[in-house]
């Protein structure tokens, strides 16, 4: 009891707080942390996180950046602005299922940004038509994502042959 007692009694004295109270802040806090760090992750597997490297994909066209779109966790979650890919992975609840970028995944939404839109319509690539002011939003958005996301790729309007492709035996 004297234990106990010398224990609650260090805990007033050096934080000014009764036990009560700073065993809930406590516990509060090893809840946060536990909600952020999972903010942080790419993939979970068998109740264990890790966190992917960012892998580069090269050339691709819109067609082959829609499957990651999140919908297969062991695939990164990919997203284009102004046709230069970012891997958005480590945020994967906000632009993954269920998140609410969500939709942004596995496309080009340069004009859905610039237009602060979420209508299905404006996730497109195609900036024609857009105003100064919308460019000049746009221009932030990437800015933002060059700073915060690593460029792994770059969209193109259809895969060319290699000669790879062409000496390939089916």
């Amino acid at each position: 009891m004297a234990l106990y007692t010398t224990i609650t009694d260090a805990i007033t004295d050096y934080t000014g707080l009764s036990p009560t109270a700073f065993f809930t802040i406590s516990a509060m806090a090893v809840v946060v942390y536990k909600l952020v760090s999972t903010m942080f992750v790419a993939v979970k597997r068998d109740q264990q996180f890790t966190l992917r490297e960012p892998v580069q994909i090269g050339d691709i066209t819109e067609e082959e950046l829609r499957p990651y779109n999140g919908s297969d966790p062991n695939k990164p979650l990919l997203m284009a602005i102004k046709g230069k890919i970012y891997d958005v992975s480590r945020f994967r609840m906000f632009y993954g299922s269920g998140g609410p970028y969500a939709l942004f995944a596995g496309r080009d939404a340069s004009r859905a940004l610039a237009l602060m839109s979420f209508e299905p319509s404006d996730l497109t690539g195609n900036i024609e038509g857009l105003s100064a002011s919308e460019l000049e939003v746009l221009e932030d958005w990437e800015a933002k994502f060059e700073e915060k996301y690593v460029k792994v790729g770059q969209l193109v309007s259809e895969r060319t042959s290699t000669v790879e492709d062409e000496t390939k035996v089916d």
